[in-house]
């Protein structure tokens, strides 16, 4: 994610801290320094900074328990309004997809759990005035927030937790896109009710999360739409076949009128027939800025590992290519470079597929 400082890596997942989080603890941190002083100020950047590390180990339930299914995690970023997981996808199986869901909450209840005891053995008391952040010290504020977050994330809505572990669950019963469109409702339906809520009482921060819900809820949506337009579809039906390549001779100067002239900008690197780099229109610009016209394309072209094969599904291979951060992603058969996928060519599947299931559904795989 951009705008992202690297906090380090673990477990094998690398965490990114957004500016805007530093910013929001330097504004937290300003404001109870300007009503309290400098020692609350102190605290309450410790417990924030607490509560995102549980936010942390949250992110990391949802990861490692998809590591468990063979599904890898990019990475986790930390914002103000709590922690992404870019997971590479969900499971499709209902069963994991539940336990993948439910993993986040279930890490704030072992950590509730934890402080629940302690604070129990040592006997700290309840504060005297909750309503303060500060009062009570720092166990019994985690231990409050950590149960909020779990209320939060179970609400049956998108992108929350609660949305996912109902899909899950509709989906033992229904087909999937059925299932989403069914919880993506109920999550909209949640939002509407935020919204004049928040509305009534004049409440900013409950109408934030009513948009945030009904976006999310949206996004779901379509992404199901997407997946079952794609079902049923290879790599074969929608790569291109008709596209020129490069070889490792070709200098930044041919690539420029190959752009020019022709309709790619991005080009496969081959040798033999065999694929060994990609070459992208930045790349180029790269070379060019470098005042390097006549430099062959062997010397700045991206190797790559990312490629798939015609008989491979087309929903798979969307997200190996959104994954991949390149713009094209080469199709192999038997070593050989055979076709091109691209974003654009899977868009205008989707709209022909879209469109025939409109005019002739009769005629559609279900």
């Amino acid at each position: 994610m951009k705008w992202s400082l690297k906090l380090g890596r673990l477990w094998g997942i690398d965490v990114f801290l957004h500016f805007t989080f530093i910013l929001f603890l330097a504004w937290v941190g300003y404001a109870t320094w300007a009503g309290q002083g400098l020692g609350a100020a102190l605290s309450m950047v410790l417990l924030m900074a607490s509560l995102f590390a549980c936010v942390l180990l949250h992110e990391y339930g949802h990861a490692l328990t998809a590591r468990r299914f063979g599904i890898a995690t990019h990475d986790i970023t930390l914002l103000p309004i709590g922690g992404v997981a870019r997971l590479e996808s969900m499971p499709s199986n209902p069963k994991q997809e539940l336990l993948v869901a439910i993993a986040g909450p279930a890490v704030n209840v072992v950590i509730a759990s934890a402080v629940a005891l302690i604070l129990y053995f040592q006997k700290i008391p309840p504060p005297l005035y909750p309503a303060n952040p500060l009062d009570g010290g720092l166990l019994w504020n985690l231990l409050r927030m950590n149960l909020l977050m779990i209320l939060f994330n179970l609400l049956p809505a998108f992108p929350m937790d609660g949305g996912r572990v109902l899909r899950a669950t509709l989906a033992f019963r229904l087909p999937y896109a059925k299932a989403t469109r069914l919880a993506a409702t109920v999550g909209q339906v949640m939002a509407v009710l935020f919204a004049l809520f928040a509305l009534w009482h004049g409440h900013a921060t409950l109408l934030f999360i009513a948009f945030f819900v009904w976006t999310g809820a949206s996004n779901e949506a379509a992404d199901a739409e997407e997946d079952s337009l794609l079902a049923g579809l290879s790599v074969r039906d929608a790569m291109l076949t008709d596209y020129r390549f490069l070889s490792p001779t070709d200098t930044a100067q041919n690539t420029v009128q190959l752009i020019l002239h022709g309709w790619q900008a991005d080009f496969p690197v081959t040798q033999d027939g065999r694929l060994v780099g990609i070459v992208t229109r930045q790349d180029v610009v790269t070379a060019l800025e470098g005042g390097l016209p006549f430099l062959p394309v062997s010397s700045f072209m991206r190797p790559t590992d990312r490629h798939c094969q015609p008989q491979d599904t087309l929903d798979t291979s969307l997200n190996l290519l959104r994954s991949s951060g390149l713009p094209i992603l080469p199709v192999l058969e038997n070593g050989y470079l055979t076709g091109l996928l691209t974003t654009d060519n899977i868009l205008e599947a989707l709209l022909f597929r879209r469109t025939l299931a409109r005019r002739l559904p009769p005629l559609l795989p279900s």
